[in-house]
């Protein structure tokens, strides 16, 4: 039975993208804001949208709209005036227009519809919401009262089994690698007169708050953690760089196995034990330090809704390229548009990484 979901999931999903040329609607998101760019963000992560977001419309300047004023946050090599935008339509065969201005008042609004109207087949508005803007997201008639409903994929007893099967089966398979790789870090840290202890624990934040003992490669010297205060203190561009991203690019800690493992994200393998035990998960947020939960501020009860992965969202989106606030964006990101489906291109995003070592720390 599992079997076949699997196939069905999986045949549905890459159906998707084999069509996706033939299927996928030229869009246009009218608006320059942080909405138009969060909006444009979700259709480029979500598949089955089959949404492929051509360009932006700015309403700034133009003598259809009264009370439109945005501050340019999408590229601005992609956006269009909305005055001009009925060539931009033929030429780029759009068919469908989302409008992401939710400010937007009731004539300004009925404007930008009456530019569209007849030319598009497709016109979608986002209402004045506050909250996270989703393709999970539904539209209920509650006895005419329009009500906004977040959905949460976590709470799909199938899904969740699904998750949990894979975990496990994962977890199998990465504790007969880890074998291999902990006799090459064993034999590369003592040709370097490393003698220290091949693993180590360090205390995580896991799901609904509770901290967990997590399993990794030892990838840095021992002592690192008082070397890294008198770096610290001697330097303060490293103690900016690490208050600010919580780690150094070019550090000077790490042994030459560990920038081995590091390079491959293979220094995560140890927590296969973690995901065993179900204190991890295969795919998920970042597992924080507990001295981190405070520079985490509301996203923390979002993050910690879910197990921990040993990858997710980050790990897979650029890594060391990127900093604090944006991981917890994107960890923010997982929980609200979390399905079993989104893990499943993560798990290969990351495949992907380990091949060809991108973004790696």
């Amino acid at each position: 039975m599992v079997v076949l979901f699997v196939f069905a999931g999986c045949n549905s999903r890459y159906s998707h993208k084999i069509f996706r040329k033939w299927f996928k609607h030229n869009t246009l998101i009218v608006g320059i804001g942080h909405t138009a760019e969060q909006l444009e963000y979700v259709c480029r992560g979500n598949g089955y949208s089959l949404l492929d977001v051509i360009g932006f419309v700015n309403c700034n300047k133009s003598n259809r709209v009264k009370y439109v004023q945005q501050q340019q946050i999408v590229d601005i090599n992609k956006t269009y005036d909305l005055d001009s935008i009925c060539s931009v339509i033929k030429e780029k065969d759009i068919n469908t227009v989302l409008i992401a201005i939710p400010e937007l008042y009731r004539d300004d609004l009925n404007a930008i519809f009456e530019v569209f109207k007849n030319k598009v087949a497709v016109i979608k508005y986002l209402p004045q919401v506050n909250g996270l803007v989703t393709f999970d997201t539904k539209v209920e008639d509650f006895d005419g009262i329009l009500m906004i409903s977040n959905s949460r994929g976590l709470e799909h007893f199938l899904s969740y089994a699904l998750k949990r099967i894979m975990d496990i089966c994962a977890g199998l398979c990465g504790l007969l690698l880890l074998i291999p790789l902990t006799i090459f870090v064993f034999i590369k840290n003592r040709k370097e007169g490393d003698k220290g202890p091949i693993f180590f624990t360090q205390n995580r934040i896991g799901k609904n708050g509770k901290e967990f003992k997590m399993f990794k490669y030892r990838t840095m010297v021992l002592g690192a953690d008082k070397i890294l205060e008198e770096l610290m203190e001697k330097d303060p561009a490293i103690r900016e760089e690490y208050t600010k991203n919580k780690k150094l690019v070019n550090d000077p800690r790490i042994t030459s196995a560990g920038k081995f493992l590091r390079e491959k994200s293979l220094d995560e393998f140890p927590q296969f034990i973690n995901v065993l035990l179900g204190q991890m998960s295969l795919i998920g947020p970042r597992p924080y330090l507990p001295r981190e939960k405070e520079d985490m501020g509301d996203y923390y009860y979002d993050v910690i809704a879910c197990k921990p992965g040993i990858t997710g969202m980050w790990q897979s989106h650029g890594r060391s390229e990127i900093d604090f606030d944006h991981r917890l964006l994107l960890d923010e990101y997982y929980y609200r548009n979390w399905s079993f489906w989104l893990d499943i291109t993560l798990l290969f995003k990351t495949v992907k990484q380990v091949l060809y070592g991108e973004g790696a720390m």
